[in-house]
């Protein structure tokens, strides 16, 4: 464990130094971030698993820097180059430009004019002009003009100060402190410049980066939605885009650095600076703050993605109960499957409600009739094609106790043709297995999710745009920290499912599954050990978050680890009572002086999420189920009219708003200006997916397929005299999601989306 490495996270996040060398040492013995976070908390000091990520991360990064560093030190020393002060220059770097800035003089580099210059001989000239002591600067390079033929020629005076301006140029863009104050620049002045690039401004497939056409805003504090509409629209070359600086800003920072005096080889450093800011520098750090708000806007987006997965997966779940999925089609017919308490697949057939009033009736009866054969308790229809269609028949066959819910079916067709659902189902086609999808979603959302790539449920924004290594690890935690909060049924687990459980790889978790279909349930927690592969140190990272219904032992049931059984026996033991009644009985716990409990490796945070868990074992942290329907009558985006009030449900939250789904296959964009009566900076403070809200259309565009909705009172929708609220830019959002968001061009230095205006100094202490 580096020393070095915990003191930098130390400063860096405020964290303690004991927590992070702890963290530090059970992630280098395997252990998950679920487990650290749950069952670690004495070592880790409570550490949260925001806080065990971003130690984690930050370990990674510093072994990044220390890779490239040792790589850098035997490159310079290969070239024998490597003094002592160099060395120590780099082993002091602790960020990657500052390291790429000492490395640049002695990075191996293709042939450029300065090298070609040198090759001519022309370096003293051009030491003798850097240095700028008084001369006759034409009759020094007299003495380099070469009028022979070929690559050393230097054929007048002319061309001799050229070459030596080449050799100055690149010095200039290569010096330390000079990249920095450069980069000081482009961090307080640069300016994304957009432009529709030539002779694409009437292609139809422009038109989406409309607002982009003439556009200029700062660099830095660019939103992340708008800098990555930018960089797809210039990827797909219907924009021209840079990042810029105003020149003289950057030429008055150069000559303060370069030049020391006033003479005819002061003008020659002139000289030089420009050509090396408009052919080096400029490009080197437009490079830079290409990468760098890339980096940035990647990081919002992936975690807006990340955010609107955990609360899908963390969707209030139905529960285990008997239910009927339709997968809706209009000519198709819709595929019905009835599914028992546990998702298993009972029955399947194809329905043709909207085929004629035959075929109608026809559905009619055998839905009713599935209802009673298969005691369904509740009937899942995917919110697709003729969704909304399929549920206004089902809800007119009034079946008494039956309840009708909608349900988002993103990605429900990705796993259908996935080697899970192929493997599960390899008798039935693509729509059966899409059928069952959708009920079993309704069931458990998460169970279910877990099956499908993150990518392909429609919460995210500009996934395909942003670091795919990035967002995949950032997915990956996320749908790892849900799993592990919830706790898995080790004996109705998906291998999927399984998959995810802190300490499991996709190969154990199969052998589980596999050990499950072949001895029948697991009985105890301890029998998981007789699972092939599943060692001591697997064993306790996962123990904690299986749960075995109906074990022997209720700790089984719970996310008491198995480490600490011996703590609630000493409990009981003390009481003289059973583990049941210590959970059942309120007055019996409170008992319980969990002083007499701590030891030097039980403290007071383990013993008191040993109570927590007493008092409600194998609690979901999910919330309620609450049913919900779409306003009746209302299934086309021609039906809305603006001032209609609709209930809906959040499907996707950005950094510009939310979309809400609220039954017409399109999805309204709620702008954040419009979420709320007060100033809304971060829409997650408003909302979350899934969540059901009240909205109000407040525009219809029917050709382009937006719809513009406002979550504000109605009171706040009237004109005001003088209106001095913050209120947020319209969002553009090239886009090919179903999603829609409302037209509007982006203005500058709105306080909502993060633009800001510069002062009329610019202050760079050189």
């Amino acid at each position: 464990m580096d020393e070095k490495h915990i003191l930098r996270i130390v400063k860096d996040t405020g964290l303690n130094a004991k927590g992070v060398m702890a963290v530090a040492g059970l992630l280098a013995e395997g252990a998950t971030i679920p487990f650290i976070a749950r069952y670690r908390k004495e070592a880790t000091g409570s550490l949260d698993e925001v806080q065990v990520q971003t130690i984690r991360d930050m370990l990674n990064q510093l072994a990044e820097l220390d890779k490239r560093r040792e790589s850098i030190l035997e490159s310079i020393a290969s070239q024998g180059k490597l003094s002592d002060e160099l060395k120590a220059k780099i082993e002091a770097a602790e960020v990657m430009s500052v390291l790429e800035d000492i490395y640049l003089p002695y990075k191996p580099k293709r042939r450029t004019r300065a090298t070609i210059a040198r090759e001519k001989g022309l370096e003293p000239l051009a030491t003798l002009i850097w240095a700028q002591e008084p001369c006759d600067l034409n009759t020094e390079a007299a003495k380099y003009v070469n009028e022979e033929e070929g690559d050393k020629a230097v054929p007048d005076t002319v061309a001799a100060l050229a070459g030596a301006r080449d050799i100055i140029a690149e010095m200039i863009s290569e010096d330390q402190p000079a990249r920095e104050k450069m980069r000081e620049l482009y961090h307080k002045m640069g300016e994304f410049v957009s432009k529709v690039a030539s002779g694409k401004d009437e292609e139809p497939d422009a038109a989406k980066y409309k607002d982009y056409f003439e556009w200029t805003e700062p660099a830095m504090s660019a939103p992340s939605h708008r800098v990555l509409a930018m960089r797809r629209g210039a990827n797909e070359k219907m924009l021209s885009l840079r990042i810029s600086v105003p020149d003289e800003y950057a030429l008055n920072l150069l000559e303060q650095l370069f030049v020391t005096s006033d003479n005819e080889c002061s003008v020659q450093v002139k000289l030089a600076i420009a050509d090396s800011f408009k052919r080096l520098l400029s490009l080197s750090m437009e490079t830079e703050i290409r990468l760098e708000t890339k980096k940035m806007a990647d990081e919002v987006a992936i975690k807006v993605f990340a955010d609107n997965l955990r609360q899908l997966l963390m969707a209030a779940p139905l529960g285990q109960m008997a239910v009927m999925a339709l997968d809706p089609g209009f000519r198709t017919g819709c595929k019905l499957v009835c599914l028992d308490a546990q998702g298993k697949l009972l029955h399947n057939e194809a329905i043709y409600p909207h085929n004629g009033a035959a075929q109608a009736a026809a559905a009619a009866d055998s839905v009713i009739a599935l209802c009673q054969k298969y005691a369904i308790k509740a009937i899942a229809i995917g919110n697709g094609t003729a969704g909304r269609e399929t549920e206004d028949f089902v809800r007119k066959l009034n079946i008494s106790g039956v309840t009708v819910v909608m349900v988002n079916e993103s990605g429900a067709s990705v796993y259908s043709a996935s080697e899970a659902a192929r493997e599960e189902f390899s008798d039935y086609d693509l729509t059966v297995r899409g059928a069952v999808s959708i009920g079993r979603r309704l069931m458990d959302p998460l169970a279910e999710l877990v099956k499908i790539d993150p990518k392909s449920i429609g919460v995210g924004q500009y996934q395909h745009d942003v670091d795919q290594n990035q967002l995949k690890s950032s997915l990956d935690d996320t749908v790892e920290s849900c799993v592990n909060s919830v706790g898995v049924e080790v004996n109705t687990a998906s291998k999927q499912l399984l998959t995810y459980v802190s300490g499991l790889s996709s190969r154990l978790a199969s052998a589980i599954f596999n050990y499950r279909q072949e001895h029948g349930p697991f009985a105890c927690r301890k029998d998981i050990l007789n699972v092939t592969g599943m060692g001591a140190k697997t064993f306790e990272q996962a123990a904690g978050f299986l749960r075995i219904r109906g074990a022997g032992n209720p700790l089984d049931s719970s996310a008491v680890h198995p480490e600490s059984y011996a703590i609630v026996d000493q409990m009981v033991s003390d009481l003289g009572c059973s583990v049941t009644d210590l959970m059942n009985d309120p007055q019996l716990r409170e008992k319980v002086e969990l002083k007499k409990y701590v030891t030097d490796s039980v403290g007071m945070p383990t013993l008191n999420d040993i109570m927590s868990e007493l008092s409600k074992p194998g609690r979901d942290p999910r919330e309620k189920f609450e049913i919900f329907q779409f306003a009746e009558g209302i299934n086309d985006m021609k039906q809305l009219s603006e001032g209609m009030v609709l209930p809906g449900i959040v499907t996707n939250i950005t950094a510009f708003g939310c979309f809400v789904d609220v039954g017409v296959h399109q999805d309204g964009l709620v702008h954040i200006s419009e979420m709320s009566d007060s100033f809304v900076s971060d829409p997650n403070e408003v909302v979350k997916v899934a969540q059901q809200v009240k909205v109000r259309v407040t525009a219809v565009d029917v050709d382009r397929k937006r719809i513009s909705l406002s979550m504000k009172s109605e009171r706040s929708q009237a004109p005001k005299a003088n209106n001095t609220e913050k209120r947020s830019r319209p969002a553009s959002r090239p886009d090919n999601r179903k999603n829609s968001a409302p037209a509007g061009k982006p203005r500058r230095n709105d306080r909502n989306s993060g633009g800001g205006s510069f002062g009329s100094s610019l202050n760079i202490k050189l």
